[in-house]
């Protein structure tokens, strides 16, 4: 499957078999995020690939009792490191986010050309994620996703194409 159709097919997915992930293939999931770019090539993060199942439901209720993603045999959790981060983003900021970002949105693409779930979290307690994983103050969570198998066959598939607006209104040439 090439980028495009990866772009075009992939959903935020709420149902997942409990299968488990095979080992290449999450392999291959990790392999995706640690390729992924970022600002200076600063790499300032660190995911967390949650596999317990406790761990995985405690997870869950810290992100607003989003009990979908329990099932889901993995969470990848993405943490920044802004202090490590380059610090010029736009003139002023850092770039922690935006890379840890980048890096989910790279996993989400090759989970869906790998017939993959995810679900962008970003309604989740942030010091209730940090006391279940252990992530040292340093680190900010940006996003959680689960990544499994989605429960209903052929939903990576369904398209919904009216559901998005059109080009003219989201893209400008040369001026606003």
């Amino acid at each position: 499957m090439d980028v495009f159709e990866a772009i075009r097919i992939r959903r935020s997915v709420r149902k997942y078999r409990s299968d488990p992930v095979p080992g290449e293939v999450l392999d291959q999931m990790v392999e995706a995020l640690r390729l992924a770019p970022s600002a200076c090539n600063y790499q300032p993060w660190r995911f967390i690939v949650v596999r317990d199942a406790k761990t995985r439901e405690a997870l869950a209720h810290a992100s607003r009792e989003q009990m979908f993603m329990a099932p889901a045999p993995v969470i990848v959790v993405g943490c920044g490191f802004p202090a490590k981060a380059y610090q010029k983003m736009g003139g002023s900021g850092n770039s922690a986010e935006i890379d840890v970002t980048i890096a989910l949105d790279h996993l989400t693409l090759a989970a869906a050309a790998a017939g993959l779930g995810t679900c962008w979290i970003g309604a989740f307690d942030e010091q209730a994620v940090k006391r279940i994983l252990n992530v040292p103050a340093a680190a900010k969570v940006v996003a959680l996703t689960p990544l499994g198998y989605p429960a209903e066959p052929g939903l990576l598939h369904f398209v919904e194409a009216n559901k998005r607006k059109s080009q003219d209104q989201v893209i400008s040439f040369d001026r606003f």
